[in-house]
């Protein structure tokens, strides 16, 4: 039964559960009693207000406030004399005393603590951030990075543009959402689940939908929703925009529930508090007692972003760019200087001989077989190269027939070994390319896969580990998987055996070709090393200038191993250790170009 007051000229209806209170609104076409009523059976029944209801509740006028530090007082009493007082958070502890009684002396002292409030605020919405961010980085790297996404979408600005902005969005509203939460756990105590917990649960359906569609690393492949990215029409861009709604959604829930609390006055405040049924607001803002904990978040954030740089830095674009801005030695410049051309013809030659590269490895049967089976469309294959002037003599029969004769790579046919090796790499079967970090959900979106579109599939990812054209013993397929994991390429930061772009395919199947042939692995580390050199000339040219201007090695007498290496041949690798000593030496002028990951 509602309560009914008479305030003036009002007639107020009161929720005997909860203290609010409402009356008639001619705008409203329910009347004030039956508001009330509706607030009363809400209450009764879930033991919970429901801010729909309470926000047409009427504001009242408060009782003569007592000053900030009367109040603050009066509470630590009243808690000091109610044993069960401390059971509750609103009790104030005295070293919160000691710092309003200082604050409140003096309205700079005010605004300062309004400083600090907001500081505090703000870093546990960029902790949150941070973290978020971390935690969608660490799944992208899973199967690719920023890097291969920027050189596989930039060309298409409708695309990556709204990718960009909307994954920066959500990460910073992931930042404000907690903040939030955490200004109303402060405030009103934490959310009741059955009622209030639509901002929660936006967020997290937002963190799972902060997919990368691209790749398809995303937390929504763990519960099997990301397996149709490619149905998707704008290609997962789709839930790129439900994650940044639902992060939204928590934010205006959030501040709706605030306004609410925020209408209530201070006697139906403690009217609902006593009855348990709706929060006595607290003293949300920063105190003493808060130091250790804004000490931790400082503390927090710092770890977070060295985490996070120490990462970004070894993303190939970002490890370009650090080596480009090194500070040349100019003293030492002009003594090297002199000889850098010399140097220069010298290692030239040594890394790309004018004849070639005489491989142990040839093309078998492997080339006529993926011919055979789809993987190469004659036809497709043939017309690429049209306007290059066909195919060299030594490969006009290559699709055709078998080709016994160890390749003689050059400079001049080095990228149609690509393009034959690529496929070949891909198709192959291996029972370890089970566990290939591009076997999964995200296949058909790889460079390597959805770059292959000389095969009668329209995506190269429908060939993968399906044919034996390079048949290998069990012995064999553990020695190519032993060297495709510990071998990388200057285009990324990825091992061969993680063939995400078609330098890492096609490296794969020669390393799988030259196994099935008896080579060891000694020999293979060389062939690979051979065949890189060819595919990335800038790249192993300036390493082998390093070795004999540094370490005054000669390029046949360097490891290849050593060189195949992740600190010498993936990308951030490169950058780091030979690029930007390089060009601090001054021994090659800056470059631009390098290989690429098309057909």
């Amino acid at each position: 039964m509602t309560k009914v007051i008479q305030k003036e000229d009002k007639k107020l209806y009161q929720c005997e559960a909860c203290g609010f209170q409402y009356t008639d609104d001619s705008t409203s076409l329910i009347t004030g009693k039956e508001w009330a009523e509706k607030c009363e059976a809400w209450c009764k029944e879930h033991k919970s207000c429901n801010t729909e209801i309470t926000a047409h509740a009427v504001p009242q006028d408060s009782e003569p406030e007592k000053s900030e530090l009367n109040a603050v007082q009066s509470k630590t009493s009243e808690a000091s004399a109610d044993p069960l007082a401390g059971r509750t958070s609103n009790r104030v502890k005295p070293e919160d005393v000691k710092f309003l009684a200082r604050s409140i002396s003096s309205k700079p002292a005010l605004s300062r603590i309004e400083g600090m409030t907001r500081f505090f605020y703000g870093l546990v919405g960029i902790a949150s951030s941070l973290a978020f961010f971390l935690i969608l980085y660490w799944a992208l790297r899973l199967d690719s990075t920023i890097t291969n996404i920027i050189a596989n979408t930039y060309s298409t600005p409708l695309y990556f543009w709204p990718y960009v902005t909307l994954t920066l969005g959500a990460i910073v509203l992931f930042g404000v959402n907690v903040s939030l939460l955490v200004y109303r756990w402060r405030k009103f105590g934490p959310p009741r689940f059955k009622t209030e917990a639509g901002g929660g649960a936006g967020t997290l359906f937002g963190i799972a939908a902060s997919a990368c569609p691209v790749c398809g690393s995303t937390l929504l492949s763990v519960i099997g929703i990301a397996g149709g990215l490619a149905a998707f029409p704008l290609g997962g861009l789709e839930l790129k925009a439900l994650s940044f709604g639902f992060m939204v959604l928590p934010i205006w829930l959030i501040r709706k529930d605030l306004s609410a609390k925020a209408s209530v006055s201070a006697g139906a405040s403690a009217q609902a508090g006593e009855s348990g049924i709706c929060p006595l607001p607290r003293d949300h803002r920063f105190k003493e007692s808060d130091r250790p904990w804004l000490l931790a978040l400082l503390a927090l954030v710092i770890v977070l972003s060295l985490i996070s740089w120490n990462w970004l830095k070894t993303e190939p674009i970002i490890a370009k760019a650090l080596a480009q801005n090194r500070i040349l030695d100019s003293s030492y410049n002009a003594n090297i200087s002199a000889k850098g051309d010399k140097l220069i013809n010298e290692v030239v030659a040594q890394v790309l001989p004018e004849k070639g590269f005489q491989s142990k490895i040839a093309l078998g049967d492997s080339v006529l077989k993926l011919v055979q089976n789809g993987v190469i469309d004659r036809d497709k294959f043939l017309a690429i190269y049209e306007d290059r002037g066909g195919l060299p003599d030594a490969l006009k029969n290559v699709l055709d027939s078998p080709s016994t004769k160890p390749i003689l790579l050059t400079r001049e046919n080095a990228n149609y070994y690509i393009n034959l090796m690529w496929p070949l790499g891909l198709a192959n079967y291996m029972s370890s390319n089970k566990k290939s970090p591009i076997s999964g959900k995200s296949l058909f979106h790889f460079a390597s896969t959805g770059g292959w579109n000389l095969g009668k599939e329209e995506n190269g990812g429908a060939y993968f580990n399906k044919f034996k054209i390079a048949k290998l013993t069990p012995e064999q397929e553990a020695l190519v998987t032993k060297i495709a994991q510990s071998t990388y390429r200057p285009c990324c930061n990825n091992s061969t055996f993680f063939q995400d772009c078609n330098h890492g395919s096609a490296l794969l199947g020669l390393l799988q070709l030259g196994a099935s042939q008896g080579l060891t692995e000694d020999e293979l580390y060389r062939e690979a090393l051979a065949f890189n050199s060819f595919w990335f000339p800038q790249n192993y040219v300036q390493t082998a200038l390093y070795f004999k201007a540094t370490k005054g090695t000669d390029w046949n007498e360097i490891d290849p191993k050593m060189v195949m290496g992740k600190d010498f041949s993936s990308a951030s690798g490169w950058y780091t250790n030979i690029d930007a000593e390089v060009k601090r030496l001054g021994l090659v002028p800056q470059q631009e170009g390098g290989a690429g990951c098309g057909v």
